[in-house]
């Protein structure tokens, strides 16, 4: 026989509700109600392990299972990162982590390739990146999903040798040596990638202007100080095999302000030096020919 004490069966009494201003108010909390939850509302790092469990495992009937698995990629590419920005950023980590190795591998010699920001300040974010050559990748790896997915599909489709020819002939070189100008100018002096504008240093106080060819200058009351940086934005490259020019974009017209001549076996960080220096001269004589005060 159970003997139980009537005041073990007693329930313990709420605390007191004491009002206070910065708590929140009581039942129903009105202003609290939240919608119903999303599936790209997940953390990152679920969102991708979902993304990750999209591929299969096995072998279909009629196709084996790194045929299917291209194919998950092909629709990773045309289909589920265009959803929303969270699927994006995970489609993205999947496929440039995947299809790296591949980009690497047709890279030409002397060239060298970076298509990731070597520094925390040179990406926001993965879909907004100053590196220009994160561009380049994405175009190769929608191009490579579409041929991996022919070739599976049909032996009577051939893979074209030119395929890639633009992609690596010209159009990695000449973002990486957008990139390493960046870099380069950046540690010069003379490029910026702050879209805000320049800063004025701490030991000048005085105000910015642009010229004629769309070019700030920072100056003084009494002397001219050291030219303005040019913003990242407006610059891109002229490349070819034997020269590469520096063209700068303002006003809505596009003229190429410094030229320097490569030979064919010379590395782009040696291009993209010359290319820094020749820039800080050129920020020099236009700053004196300027002639603010």
């Amino acid at each position: 026989m159970i003997i139980v004490e009537e005041k073990c069966m007693q329930s313990v009494p709420p605390p007191p509700y004491v009002p206070n201003s910065s708590a929140l108010p009581p039942p129903p909390f009105p202003g609290e109600h939240r919608g119903a939850a999303k599936l790209s509302d997940l953390p990152p790092y679920l969102l991708l392990k979902i993304v990750y469990m999209t591929f299969p495992q096995t072998p279909g009937i009629d196709e084996g299972k790194i045929e299917r698995q291209r194919k998950t990629l092909c629709w990773l590419s045309t289909q589920l990162r265009l959803v929303n920005r969270s699927f994006y950023i995970a489609c993205e980590h999947v496929l440039r982590s995947t299809y790296l190795p591949a980009y690497n591998s047709m890279i030409r010699p002397p060239y060298s390739s970076d298509p990731f920001p070597f520094s925390s300040s040179a990406s926001t974010s993965s879909c907004d990146t100053l590196q220009r050559e994160t561009k380049v990748l994405d175009l190769f790896i929608a191009l490579k999903v579409h041929e991996d997915v022919m070739v599976d599909d049909s032996s009577l489709h051939l893979e074209r040798e030119d395929s890639f020819k633009d992609l690596f002939d010209l159009m990695q070189p000449r973002s990486r040596l957008e990139d390493l100008i960046r870099h380069y100018g950046a540690r010069e002096g003379v490029v910026h990638t702050n879209p805000s504008g320049v800063h004025a240093s701490p030991s000048s106080s005085g105000m910015f202007s642009a010229n004629n060819s769309g070019i700030g200058f920072a100056s003084t009351r009494k002397r001219i100080s050291d030219p303005a940086p040019v913003p990242f934005s407006a610059l891109s490259i002229s490349f070819s095999p034997r020269r590469v020019g520096l063209v700068l974009t303002a006003s809505g017209r596009k003229r190429t302000i410094v030229d320097v001549a490569r030979t064919r076996d010379e590395k782009l960080e040696v291009a993209a030096k010359k290319l820094a220096r020749q820039l800080k001269v050129w920020l020099s004589d236009s700053s004196r020919s300027s002639g603010i005060i």
